[in-house]
């Protein structure tokens, strides 16, 4: 047995290694006070922010790569509008009657169509054409629908026909001074169509295609009949 009197050797026992008080030194059946962390309410309007950012950004990424897709298809296709010019106008039946401010008659119209494209042909729907006197319409009548093949040539003819049609009284008054001064009459023909320009299975939506004829010579005799005068006139085109 050890003696009792012997003083105790070594190191004394680290302060870690004492026993914790019971209840962490406070009276008995009290707890310290810590501090309570809990945990904020789910916000659902950040979560629901934080989804439409993300559903921009994805659509904005999307519309970049489609439009960077189509633009390099149109670099590569490069479409070229039409080209419109009117070959032939006839006349016939022409009577302008000023007093009762009429109009009978019926023009003949003569296109020439050009596709300029190497690579895409060109669909024409809804046509519809008209013939004025200066800005004083006349007459307006509609063309079956056609296809243009690739750099293909294709004549278009459109009918008008007026039978005791109302005009403005400074229409009338214009196509009369004119016959009597120049024998001639210059008329305004337009156009409109939808077309569509195709790459086989690939194809551009529909467009709006104007055709605008300026001031078309038109010589007309005494009992009313005239043919264009001076050749083809080329037409301003835009889509």
């Amino acid at each position: 047995m050890a003696d009792p009197s012997r003083p105790v050797t070594g190191y004394p026992a680290p302060p870690y290694a004492q026993p914790y008080p019971a209840n962490n030194g406070q009276p008995n059946g009290s707890y310290p006070n810590y501090p309570v962390y809990q945990r904020g309410p789910y916000n659902a309007y950040t979560a629901r922010s934080a989804f439409v950012r993300r559903f921009v950004i994805a659509m904005v990424f999307l519309f970049v790569i489609i439009g960077s897709l189509l633009l390099m298809i149109w670099l590569i296709l490069r479409p070229k509008i039409p080209d419109f010019r009117v070959d032939s106008v006839t006349v016939t039946n022409l009577n302008v009657s000023s007093s009762r401010q009429s109009l009978t008659g019926t023009w003949s119209v003569g296109y020439d169509v050009f596709n300029p494209n190497k690579k895409m042909t060109i669909e024409y729907d809804e046509i519809a054409s008209s013939v004025f006197y200066r800005s004083g319409f006349i007459s307006e009548t509609r063309i079956p629908p056609f296809r243009q093949g690739k750099r293909v040539r294709s004549a278009v003819n459109a009918t008008f026909s007026a039978a005791n049609s109302f005009v403005d009284d400074w229409v009338a008054r214009g196509i009369n001074d004119d016959r009597a001064a120049r024998g001639a009459v210059s008329f305004n023909i337009k156009l409109l169509a939808r077309v569509q320009f195709r790459k086989g299975g690939w194809r551009l939506r529909r467009r709006l295609l104007r055709v605008l004829c300026r001031d078309v010579p038109v010589t007309i005799s005494n009992n009313g009949t005239g043919t264009m005068t001076g050749g083809g006139r080329d037409c301003g085109v835009a889509v």
